[in-house]
């Protein structure tokens, strides 16, 4: 089993980051969340564990400490920067292995693909959860909180999933994950389709799902986002759309309508 470490960054009474009515401690957790059931909804043989699941804080040694108690394979710290900048960067540490180099290299040359935010590179950093980890450690910082232009970006629920998507493809690279197959069989009157094609919502919100389940829900999308569709099927005898992230959504047509 492959292990993955989540670390949303800051939590409680650490904000992290604050800009355009938004709080970084907030953004971590959600990305983080769309990351651990995107994996475990995608691909196989892989464990995943967050340094918290709600708004709490932790100190950098105590996740450093959890995930190395665990035996974790790769720790992912996800951050939103700030200083007005825009764009998007990585970090490892400056002495890091040829292992966690390689690791995020392959990283964020699949993340990139996924994510339209400037690409600012890849840099070193001596932070500490970087530093206190035993296994490859990538910290990411995912737009500026104080850019307009990012903020706006990182206010849509389909932005968060595409950096959510990101950080997904870009793990299961580093770690060559094994994709589930026949990932559908389970749910009934599936319509298969190797086409895909995009879809905004029309209701003034909406909820999305991490599973085929009705009952799956973990969070809203707002009116005029727009979603990437894969698959279409049928959940006891109401339609659903599988969305690029892995996420799921309704095709009830008052709700989205075909773009």
């Amino acid at each position: 089993m492959v292990k993955v470490y989540l670390d949303p960054g800051h939590g409680g009474s650490d904000p992290g980051a604050v800009g355009n009515g938004l709080l970084e401690k907030n953004l971590t957790l959600d990305i983080a969340k769309r990351v651990r059931d995107g994996l475990l909804n995608r691909y196989e043989n892989v464990s995943v564990k967050m340094s918290r699941t709600t708004d709490k804080a932790v100190s950098l040694g105590a996740r450093a400490d959890d995930a190395n108690r665990w035996g974790a394979d790769l720790f992912i710290s996800i951050h939103i920067n700030s200083g007005g900048g825009t764009g998007f960067e990585d970090y490892i540490h400056p002495n890091a292995s040829k292992k966690t180099i390689s690791y995020r290299d392959a990283f964020h040359k699949e993340f990139i693909k996924h994510v339209s935010l400037r690409n600012r590179g890849r840099k070193t950093a001596n932070f500490q959860v970087l530093r206190d980890t035993q296994m490859p450690a990538i910290l990411t910082e995912n737009g500026f909180i104080d850019r307009a232009n990012d903020a706006k970006k990182l206010k849509k629920s389909s932005f968060l999933d595409d950096l959510a998507l990101g950080h997904i493809e870009g793990i299961a690279k580093s770690l060559n994950l094994r994709p589930k197959e026949n990932q559908n069989n389970d749910e009934e009157g599936n319509e298969k389709d190797d086409s895909t094609f995009l879809i905004r919502v029309i209701t003034s919100d909406l909820y999305y799902y991490n599973k085929p389940d009705w009952n799956a829900k973990v969070g809203k999308v707002q009116k005029g986002e727009v979603f990437t569709v894969v698959d279409t099927l049928t959940v006891n005898g109401s339609k659903m759309y599988k969305l690029k992230s892995g996420n799921y959504i309704t095709a009830y047509p008052e709700y989205v309508e075909v773009i």
